[in-house]
């Protein structure tokens, strides 16, 4: 990586990995919760959002709060509990958000509420399969989620790119962060976190030179991440801030020279 290359991307991380450009984003429902609400539910609050965090954000920031509506805020006990049942029901013809069906995630949330009851939490199921490696998290995660029949939710396995699994795990791992919480930091080691391939991030990272090609696999993430490293060699996924904000910044200025 040239070394103009590399200043540019920590000049953007340290630009773009702000509470008030994230202002608008799926974290900010974690974040909300604040230091002082249980690890658990700020947790089970994160991984419901990054979840659901895919089209437009108009539609699906406010389908996330809905859910948050239904648990009274404590969506660890509402899953815990099995108290979605009442709310999100088995139907296969109702429609939740785009082609998930209240039976797809009604079937999320009971494999969610066995990995609850079985291991306090997801991080509780993580932890006890830890290695320190994000890769073998992601695996975890997948395996869990396998046999839910919802596999738009959460990958069957790391072939693929999982982005938004790789989006959870930032936000899991990383500490003293203004964006990230670290409730993870202590079994995952941020060094071996994987990017999590945004269209923005893609973007930005084919105008760098950084990949090549359009293919979203979790090889193209490792790829992406090992470049990441040469700039931020302690904490590889400042990129991510560094791709997503100028990218996002780039889209919306684009955006409103063509309204």
């Amino acid at each position: 990586m040239k070394k103009q290359t590399i200043e540019l991307l920590r000049k953007y991380a340290a630009k773009y990995e702000t509470a008030d450009f994230f202002s608008r984003d799926p974290s900010l429902f974690m974040r909300r919760l604040g230091s002082r609400e249980s690890a658990a539910n700020r947790e089970a609050t994160a991984f419901l959002s990054s979840c659901l965090s895919f089209g437009s954000i108009d539609q699906f920031l406010p389908k996330i709060q809905s859910l948050i509506d239904l648990a009274h805020g404590n969506v660890h006990a509402w899953i815990c509990k099995a108290a979605f049942e009442r709310d999100i029901p088995d139907d296969p013809k109702r429609r939740f958000y785009r082609f998930i069906t209240y039976a797809n995630l009604n079937a999320f949330l009971r494999a969610y509420s066995r990995v609850i009851r079985e291991h306090g939490t997801l991080g509780g199921l993580v932890k006890s399969r830890s290695d320190g490696t994000a890769i073998t998290a992601v695996r975890t995660i997948c395996e869990a989620f396998a046999d839910s029949g919802a596999a738009y939710l959460v990958p069957k396995n790391a072939t693929s790119a999982c982005k938004r699994v790789c989006l959870f795990l930032r936000w899991m791992a990383r500490s003293g962060s203004p964006v990230d919480i670290g409730l993870w930091s202590d079994f995952i080691d941020r060094r071996t976190l994987i990017m999590p391939l945004d269209t923005h991030v893609l973007d930005e990272a084919r105008r760098l030179g950084l990949i090549s090609g359009k293919q979203t696999s979790m090889r193209t993430a490792i790829k992406l991440t090992a470049e990441m490293a040469k700039a931020f060699p302690d904490d590889p996924l400042k990129g991510d801030f560094a791709l997503f904000g100028h990218g996002l910044e780039t889209a919306r200025m684009r955006s409103s020279t063509q309204t």
